[in-house]
């Protein structure tokens, strides 16, 4: 299996406050039909403290294939790059293109 990773995830500042400064990401996650039964984003929120905000998702409980989901990262810079390594860990393929243009912030 061929695993492609973006290394050009970007983070845009929504709120400042020192190194509690608030960000946020948009990334597309493929999760492979093996992690099905795992609890990925849960555990974005659990054990990395971030607010995950779906904002699109193909994946049933009858899929033969893959799923996909977009999703709106929010946390500290330290949460939202801890939660990247993880998905990163599981050797999911990952992309993010998000810029301040685009997203209007």
């Amino acid at each position: 299996m061929v695993i492609q990773r973006n290394d050009n995830l970007q983070t845009n500042s929504i709120a400042a406050s020192g190194d509690q400064r608030q960000t946020q990401t948009r990334i597309k996650i493929r999760i492979p039909k093996a992690f099905h039964e795992e609890p990925v984003i849960s555990r974005l929120v659990s054990h990395h403290g971030v607010t995950v905000n779906i904002t699109a998702a193909l994946l049933g409980a009858n899929v033969r294939d893959d799923g996909w989901f977009d999703l709106e990262l929010r946390g500290t810079n330290h949460q939202i790059q801890s939660a990247l390594i993880y998905l990163d860990e599981l050797d999911l393929e990952i992309w993010g293109q998000s810029t301040a243009e685009e997203d209007g912030w």
